[in-house]
């Protein structure tokens, strides 16, 4: 097969579509001294985690009436105030709260929430109202607001195998890359290597074929960057044996290897409860406790714990009264939970969830999710949280 039919009709062209082109500063970045910047950390818990049965309003009555069979009883979970507590199987976390590492925001939401998967979760990616919508995420814009000012742009890595829409820029995109020593072998197949270094110079000027020759070329120096740089360290600590746990200990180890990623993107899924809800979200609120325990461990070890930024976030969280399969169905306002080193306002960050003045049986937001953004974007991110946000958001104190 012809070089030009290959790329035009296989499956290796449109994936190349997902490879950034901004990736060749990786390689040029390869000899710079390693910068003392700060790393934002992005935790996706996908299905709609119900945040009333992770941090539980135990001292509120109203929580147990509305919750018979699925609450959570006092005797069981971990009080952290006389009003809240956490799941039991986040125990892995109350040491973690105890050092200061932790923040809990409260009803955090947005305007006339969205109660589909899909579309609240495009809401949460692109930072976008309700009624707009947006075909670049939030993270995506930050980095294109970069590009624009910067002589070196940033960078930005899901550990996954798809590219979250959060992740999509107009200009510039992250890259997925779920095993970098994967991906340094695919792009050292006899056929890669082939096309990289065999093509003609006139097809670069080629408008899509142009643009596929340039980004597997780049794609071959950077996989090369990132992974000599990732394994020049080896990571001691004991992370559970679950594939997210296996997520955050590749986001640590690019972390403490000093590889040049200013914002990491990694997720769960399963929180969808419609049904015997205690077990199921039980089993995937230790997976998440006890792999985030470990990383924040592993990272503090390092000294890189202060340098670091962790954001749990879920499309919307569920309604307050359980439904007759003891689960719960979808609602609206839920908890963010923050980690780091350096976190201004450690603890329950603001009042627990008003259970008495529900919006239709949902809880109603106190916080626009684009509130907590805007913070991390002027104070960690150091970029105009309106250069992304696309208008401006008061900051919160949490940092």
């Amino acid at each position: 097969m012809k070089r030009r039919d290959f790329l035009k009709n296989t499956a290796l062209a449109s994936s190349a579509f997902l490879i950034p082109s901004f990736l060749k500063s990786f390689e040029a970045m390869a000899g710079n001294e390693i910068s003392g910047y700060k790393n934002l950390v992005i935790i996706q818990l996908s299905g709609g985690n119900d945040g009333l049965n992770t941090v539980i309003p135990y001292g509120n009555d109203i929580y147990y009436q509305k919750r018979s069979t699925i609450g959570i009883k006092q005797p069981d979970l971990i009080k952290l105030n006389d009003i809240q507590g956490l799941n039991p199987n986040l125990s892995a976390l109350k040491e973690i709260y105890d050092q200061g590492w932790m923040s809990i925001i409260n009803s955090v939401g947005y305007p006339n929430p969205d109660r589909s998967h899909f579309r609240s979760m495009d809401i949460w990616q692109t930072g976008s109202d309700s009624s707009q919508f947006l075909t670049t995420g939030w993270i995506g814009r930050y980095l294109d607001s970069n590009c624009a000012i910067n002589k070196d742009p940033y960078t930005a890595v899901e550990v996954d195998d798809t590219l979250s829409l959060a992740m999509k820029g107009a200009k510039m995109k992250g890259i997925a890359v779920q095993n970098p020593a994967k991906l340094y072998q695919s792009t050292r197949e006899p056929f890669f290597k082939e096309l990289v270094h065999g093509h003609d110079d006139a097809h670069l000027n080629e408008d899509n074929l142009g643009y596929l020759y340039k980004t597997m070329i780049e794609t071959y120096s950077s996989a090369d960057y990132i992974q000599q740089t990732s394994k020049t360290y080896n990571t001691t600590a004991v992370y559970p044996n679950t594939p997210f746990a296996g997520q955050l200990k590749s986001v640590a180890k690019f972390i403490n290897s000093g590889l040049k990623t200013k914002v990491y993107y990694v997720s769960l899924s399963g929180f969808d409860t419609h049904t015997t809800q205690q077990n199921q979200q039980g089993r995937q609120l230790k997976i998440y406790g006890d792999a985030v325990a470990a990383f924040l461990k592993d990272l503090k070890q390092a000294n890189k714990l202060d340098d670091t930024l962790v954001m749990t976030f879920s499309e919307f969280g569920r309604r307050v009264e359980q439904n007759a399969s003891n689960g719960t169905d979808h609602g609206t306002a839920n908890n963010v939970m923050l980690f780091g080193g350096k976190l201004k306002k450690a603890g329950i960050y603001n009042d627990a969830p008003d259970l008495s003045a529900l919006d239709n049986g949902d809880l109603k937001y106190e916080i626009d999710f684009r509130n907590v953004y805007a913070t991390l974007l002027d104070k960690w991110l150091n970029v105009n949280n309106s250069q992304v946000l696309n208008k401006n958001f008061a900051g919160l104190d949490f940092i």
